[in-house]
C-alpha cells in the first residue's frame, strides 16, 4: 500500500485494523477493496444520519424553550 493511500484512509477515519485489512485486500484485487470502502462509507453515513437526528431533537428543544419564553414574556 502506498503512503498516499494509507494517509487517505486515516483521513477518512479508518482505524489501524481497517487499514491492515485493506492492505491485505489490495493483494486480492480491487473488488475486495471496493467492498471494504463501501462498508466504511455506509458506516460513516449512518453516523451522519444519527447525528442529524440528534441535532433535530436539540433544535426542537431550543425552539420549544424560545416559544415558551416569548409566550411568558
Amino acid at each position: 500500500m502506498t503512503e498516499d493511500v494509507e494517509l487517505n484512509l486515516k483521513d477518512a477515519g479508518c482505524g489501524e485494523a481497517f487499514i491492515e485489512e485493506y492492505g491485505r485486500a489490495e493483494e486480492c484485487g480491487c473488488e475486495e477493496c471496493l467492498k471494504l470502502l463501501a462498508a466504511h462509507r455506509a458506516e460513516l453515513l449512518k453516523n451522519v444520519h444519527d447525528d442529524e437526528r440528534r441535532i433535530s431533537r436539540l433544535d426542537y428543544l431550543v425552539c420549544k424553550i424560545e416559544k415558551s419564553r416569548r409566550k411568558n414574556g
